[in-house]
């Protein structure tokens, strides 16, 4: 019987996979950053039958043998857990090396041993840099101008390499920009919307002539799954995007508008990356997923993406979910 360990499960896009696979009748071991205060991170927040019907163990990436020990009785990984934090990333490189680098390092060593029939890789579009073209398709030249982004390029290369070497059966996927319900206020969508909720009127931000090609999480998570499938797309790496560009500037006045506000935009240097840094422009080409995975994603284009932003304002109205948030803190 198949069975699929999550890592990062109780993260953003973690506990997304979780409640799709439990819903198509899959059986799921989430795996979860052990804290001492018994927290299942958003895990916590789903529904209670899917809850219920998981298995959750706790523990660390950057431990072999746990992992080893976490993996052994699964057909099936999707690994999502990483440092993600760009401006932490300056702050705490090594963290990133040793969390990004050496936890996927410890997953393939795992699959490899433990004969994972399918591995699944969670990679950023980060890894390109500023777009030389765009839309910008999966051989496009790799640049990584963060911490972050290098940690991330390493992991792709490292496991390619195993493919390679070992014929592990994996597949690496590199998401856009995934947004919606549950996002970290460390992303741009989320701190937009809870500023606005905060001060119906002002929203700080970093730069705002960037480009972004953003994917709402209900499609990224059907491409994840689909890229799991025993035999599908093994040893490629795809782009999970919507092929739309927009602007972070004209995403805030859009989502200003939708909330039905006039806010203005105040720019702070400390909101934004060095100048060297900064990934000017990301647009996905989406074409090769279509073809090798039959990915048919559903919130495409300015209405699709206005779709998925109705989807997420609505998830941030609730209260319940608000209260999740510390309003007012700028989070890196």
């Amino acid at each position: 019987m198949e069975k699929y360990l999550i890592t990062g499960a109780d993260g953003f896009i973690g506990s997304h996979v979780v409640e799709n696979l439990v819903k198509t009748g899959k059986n799921v071991r989430a795996m979860v950053f052990y804290n001492s205060f018994d927290s299942n991170g958003w895990l916590d927040s789903i529904d209670k039958k899917i809850f219920d019907s998981i298995e959750v163990v706790s523990g660390d990436i950057r431990d072999p043998e746990l992992i080893k020990d976490i993996a052994s009785d699964c057909t099936h990984i999707i690994h999502l857990a990483a440092m993600m934090s760009i401006p932490y990333s300056y702050k705490a490189p090594r963290t990133f090396i040793e969390t990004n680098v050496m936890g996927t390092l410890n997953i393939l060593m795992a699959a490899k041993d433990l004969n994972i029939e399918k591995t699944i890789i969670t990679s950023t579009s980060e890894v390109y840099g500023s777009a030389k073209y765009v839309p910008m398709a999966e051989d496009h030249r790799l640049n990584a101008q963060s911490p972050y982004a290098a940690s991330k390029t390493a992991a792709d290369q490292l496991s390619l390499s195993f493919f390679h070497s070992f014929g592990l059966p994996i597949t690496i996927i590199r998401p856009f920009n995934t947004y919606g319900p549950r996002q970290s206020t460390r992303a741009v969508i989320p701190t937009i919307i809870t500023q606005i909720k905060e001060s119906r009127n002002l929203i700080k931000l970093g730069s705002t002539h960037t480009t972004r090609d953003f994917s709402y999480v209900e499609d990224t998570v059907s491409g994840l799954i689909l890229a799991s499938k025993v035999g599908v797309a093994e040893g490629e790496i795809l782009n999970l995007g919507n092929n739309f560009e927009i602007s972070i500037g004209e995403t805030a006045n859009l989502i200003s508008d939708l909330m039905g506000v006039k806010a203005s935009i105040n720019i702070e240097d400390l909101r934004k990356r060095p100048d060297d840094s900064e990934v000017e422009r990301l647009w996905s080409d989406n074409s090769r997923s279509k073809i090798l995975l039959g990915w048919n994603p559903k919130y495409t284009g300015m209405d699709g993406f206005i779709s998925g932003l109705k989807k997420t304002i609505d998830w941030f109205e609730n209260p319940k979910n608000l209260n999740f948030y510390k309003l007012g803190n700028y989070s890196i």
